[in-house]
């Protein structure tokens, strides 16, 4: 744990003895402030909003349950505490069901000219992040000496190489190199000795290079990329609300992807995407089916996605794109790849109405 982290919760401690003279009844008082950082702790290692919602609310029923048991009062140990039980909810959960990951690391590119593959309920895919919610978290969870940065460590590509690893080895490697643990705070969290998490964060580490790090496209630099990528994003937008295929295709670098979990399919490069697009995405004869509204997921631009509905007469959500940029040279920027991920309530959970008036 940071030396931060045990400066912020130094000032906790009288509020903690104050609260434990009260019990269960005000326990919540003390816990509440941590939810949105477990949040985004349990979101890194369970790769689904839903599920990490579920977890931090297992881990506050549990924590003011047991609250009468919390007996260390020193600086830090609320949060370690909390995220013991926060990372020990989210084991429990790995252990009922396989790991998440996305099309492009699940088969193969997809062939345009064959039809869609019906969405999977077999495959258990990655969830988007609100950007909203991470900055939230910032101030509890930011540390300059961490490997991986609060932005990186939720990036879809980190994400991707994270769900590889097995649950524990994903957990230590989040607390020492995300959260900057040390061993001794790991081991006594896991139950477990020190040489044996330093064996299991070599493993991670080892693991993780292999499948991240030679994956990641060229850093935007968002200090000189600023106008140049609200220029971008522009023209995105502009493409899907006036169904222009040409100038949509055009941004994209040659061997873009494009993906739409929960459907397996996936598709890469210029052509391949024209394709699939003008074949499912703007039939022809459909005018101003689209209407998108900006935001950020996962530390990338994103957009919220709505479909003209002509029964209802509005748009309806339809799920949130996350849009991976590259760039060269300070002014030049393409867009890499295009998830979008499908489902109404991820656009409610982000914030958004589920309609659109036409």
């Amino acid at each position: 744990m940071t030396e931060k982290h045990r400066k912020t919760d130094h000032v906790h401690e009288a509020l903690i003895t104050d609260v434990a003279a009260h019990g269960q009844s005000e326990s919540g008082l003390l816990i509440e402030p941590y939810r949105r950082e477990l949040l985004l702790h349990c979101y890194r290692l369970l790769g689904s909003l839903h599920d990490a919602e579920d977890a931090v609310q297992e881990t506050m029923l549990r924590a003011w349950r047991h609250f009468d048991t919390f007996t260390d009062r020193g600086p830090g140990s609320l949060r370690t505490w909390l995220y013991t039980i926060a990372t020990n909810t989210s084991l429990d959960t790995l252990k009922k069901r396989a790991s998440r990951t996305l099309p492009t690391a699940a088969s193969s590119a997809s062939d345009p000219l064959i039809p869609i593959a019906p969405r999977s309920a077999e495959t258990l895919w990655l969830e988007p992040f609100p950007d909203s919610w991470l900055a939230s978290a910032q101030e509890q969870t930011e540390n300059l000496e961490a490997r991986y940065t609060r932005y990186e460590s939720v990036s879809l590509a980190f994400l991707t190489a994270l769900q590889v690893l097995p649950p524990r080895q994903r957990a230590i490697l989040l607390l020492s190199d995300v959260l900057d643990w040390r061993a001794s705070e790991i081991a006594h969290l896991l139950e477990i000795s020190v040489s044996a998490v330093k064996s299991a964060l070599h493993r991670a580490r080892v693991t993780l290079e292999k499948n991240y790090q030679c994956k990641q496209p060229e850093r935007v630099q968002f200090g000189c990329m600023d106008a140049t990528m609200n220029s971008l994003l522009s023209r995105y937008l502009q493409a899907w609300e006036t169904d222009d295929v040409d100038g949509l295709v055009a941004l994209l670098k040659e061997d873009a992807t494009f993906s739409m979990p929960p459907v397996p399919s996936w598709y890469q490069g210029r052509e391949a995407i024209r394709t699939i697009l003008l074949a499912a995405v703007f039939p022809s004869g459909v005018q101003k089916q689209w209407r998108l509204s900006p935001t950020r997921a996962n530390g990338q631009p994103a957009v919220v996605l709505y479909r003209a509905d002509e029964a209802m007469g509005a748009y309806r959500a339809f799920g949130i794109q996350v849009i991976t940029l590259d760039a060269t040279l300070c002014d030049q920027l393409q867009v890499a790849s295009v998830t979008a991920f499908l489902g109404e309530e991820l656009v409610t959970a982000f914030g958004f109405r589920p309609h659109l008036g036409r």
